[in-house]
């Protein structure tokens, strides 16, 4: 049967605890990708590990193989999520899995002690991880933040056959920067 894992990124610990935001999993554009998966029967969830404004890589792990991953499914990751695939795909050499859209993936590059990320991103991205996989497809918006802009020069540089996707003025892909929560093309990229 074929899947799909979502990865959101690292919220604000405010944002996480404000009741006026949705939980991190339900939040942008994810509740209307999982829709659009489902309708093309691709069975999808998002993760939702604890704490995710202080991401440890372990603990994100543990949440993300609750579920079944086979070659037919399909991993979204978005900033820090998409981070989070890498690393997870760069340690599972022996995990083939279908189709990896990284949205504006995050490495934090500059190691910046306000984001609290531990050792999340203390791996080495192995050059090969496109090849156990349907492909892998980076998102990146001409208008993000510097840091995701390094990153994703992080994961071109170091990994082997990676398609790119550049979008103009979408921000970092949050209904924020979006102004929707829709977005056909991620849903497009992940059915096709």
């Amino acid at each position: 049967m074929k899947n799909a894992i979502l990865v959101p990124g690292r919220p604000d610990k405010d944002e996480y605890y404000d009741p006026k935001y949705p939980t991190n999993s339900n939040g942008h554009w994810f509740p209307w990708l999982s829709k659009q998966l489902q309708i093309n029967d691709v069975f999808a969830v998002a993760i939702e590990p604890p704490k995710p404004w202080q991401p440890r890589y372990d603990v994100w792990k543990k949440e993300f193989e609750k579920f079944d991953i086979t070659p037919e499914t399909v991993l979204v990751g978005h900033s820090c999520g998409g981070g989070f695939l890498v690393r997870w795909l760069s340690e599972n050499k022996d995990k083939k899995v279908g189709k990896v859209i990284l949205v504006a993936p995050w490495l934090n590059p500059e190691n910046n002690p306000v984001s609290d990320t531990a050792d999340f991103f203390e791996f080495e991205i192995d050059p090969d991880l496109v090849s156990r996989t349907a492909g892998v497809t980076i998102f990146n918006s001409d208008n993000d933040q510097a840091t995701i802009h390094k990153s994703v020069q992080i994961i071109r540089d170091e990994v082997k056959d990676v398609s790119y996707k550049e979008f103009h003025d979408y921000g970092h892909f949050c209904f924020e920067d979006m102004n929707t929560e829709e977005f056909p093309e991620l849903a497009e990229e992940a059915i096709k």
